[in-house]
């Protein structure tokens, strides 16, 4: 019985490694190719050899067998790499995608997600109270807050946010001047569970930009992180360059300094938390927004001359990633258990969108610790299984590792 087994075993070994190869060869060519004894031969041999010999072939079908039914198996692609679009005729140039029904544009993915409000929800019933957004000290693991402490704190911030005169519209345009950590989040979520809308405000376009984008979009209230950012928005008050900005909500703790240059200056701040606490005394119910509602004003640089800013409605931003949804439906679809590490500015919308898609299915977001350098490390305490990255930084990791 056991030199059958071997036998048995080896030959479904056999035919298992053919069928990598049956584009070069037919299964019944390889095992021809390799000239089998008979069995009767094959079982007389095996009863000649010793007892060790017996366990080591054993164990080597045993191990070749797991390898098999258990190697990584390649990623279909979702159609042809080579054919990827196609260009729509009548459309000026305009490209299509290869996916899905060619004849009707995609809207939504699920039924019950169709504004960044109903995103969240969804994630919400999926998970229940699961962890959600995470960040960590140096040195320290990740701690966690569940999806619902940040819908609590989400309702409390903007209820807290109306009471301080901001209104439950798309016409509140509300700046968030962050780096990527759990508040931003919670910001955005805030805006949208009270139809107000998101203008992500960051370093890279140059105090400029900033000054021009809350000019612009006509912003009084920035959410922003740090106290030295909040004292160049003071400053830019004062010089009468940014005179519609009334409120700024910090993330961090601040000192009595700044709170005097903010007196100066006729700028209310405050600390998050302040108005969190503000919106527990004021609680306001929800007020979801629609899906042709605006959901965010995205200032890029631009070619030339002021930064542009792209209006984008909940429904804009369900379309897109509803795409992506398509194609990774095919591929390997996110769920509860995946983990997305988040560094790149959510001030873009490449991270922004990514972060949607694991939310819209009960995933976690783990954040980086705000240093670039320390990404790596970050990484092996959050062992991410979505990574957005950019060529760029693809490119850096490649030189570093051939060093």
């Amino acid at each position: 019985m056991l030199g059958f087994a071997l036998v048995a075993g080896s030959v479904w070994v056999v035919l298992e490694l053919s069928s990598t190869l049956v584009e070069k060869m037919q299964s019944r060519d390889l095992l021809l190719g390799l000239q089998l004894p008979e069995l009767d031969d094959l079982g007389q041999f095996l009863r000649s050899l010793p007892t060790s010999a017996l366990l080591g072939l054993g164990a080597l079908t045993a191990v070749l067998a797991y390898w098999i039914s258990t190697r990584p198996r390649p990623i279909t692609p979702p159609c042809d790499l080579r054919l990827q679009s196609q260009e729509v005729q009548m459309e000026d140039g305009a490209r299509r995608s290869m996916m899905g029904d060619s004849s009707t544009l995609l809207s939504y993915y699920h039924e019950d997600a169709k504004t960044m409000y109903e995103v969240f929800q969804r994630g919400l019933h999926i998970t229940g109270d699961g962890p959600f957004l995470g960040s960590r000290l140096p040195n320290q693991p990740y701690t966690w807050l569940s999806y619902r402490e940040v819908l609590s704190r989400a309702e409390l911030l903007g209820s807290g946010l109306l009471s301080q005169g901001c209104q439950p519209s798309p016409d509140q345009f509300i700046g968030v001047f962050a780096q990527n950590r759990p508040e931003w989040i919670i910001s955005e979520l805030a805006c949208y569970t009270y139809s107000m809308v998101v203008v992500p405000l960051y370093d890279t376009l140059g105090p400029d930009a900033i000054r021009y984008i809350i000019n612009r979009a006509e912003i009084s209230t920035v959410i922003c992180d740090k106290a030295e950012k909040a004292a160049v928005l003071l400053e830019n008050v004062q010089r009468g360059e940014t005179p519609g900005l009334k409120t700024i909500v910090l993330m961090d703790v601040f000192d009595a300094p700044l709170l005097e240059e903010a007196q100066k200056s006729g700028v209310l701040v405050r600390s998050l938390r302040d108005v969190e606490a503000l919106g527990r005394e004021n609680y306001r119910k929800p007020v979801p927004p629609g899906p042709d509602d605006l959901s965010i004003v995205c200032f890029t640089s631009g070619t030339t001359g002021n930064p542009k800013g792209v209006m984008l409605t909940h429904g804009n931003i369900i379309a897109d990633f509803g795409g992506f949804l398509k194609v990774t439906d095919k591929v390997i679809f996110p769920n509860q258990d995946d983990v997305l590490i988040s560094f790149l500015p959510l001030a873009h919308m490449f991270e922004r969108l990514i972060e949607a898609v694991v939310i819209c299915h009960g995933g976690r977001i783990g954040f980086f610790q705000g240093d670039i350098r320390l990404l790596s490390d970050d990484m092996k305490a959050l062992r991410p299984t979505i990574f957005p990255v950019v060529p760029r930084l693809l490119n850096r990791m490649y030189d570093k590792v051939r060093r």
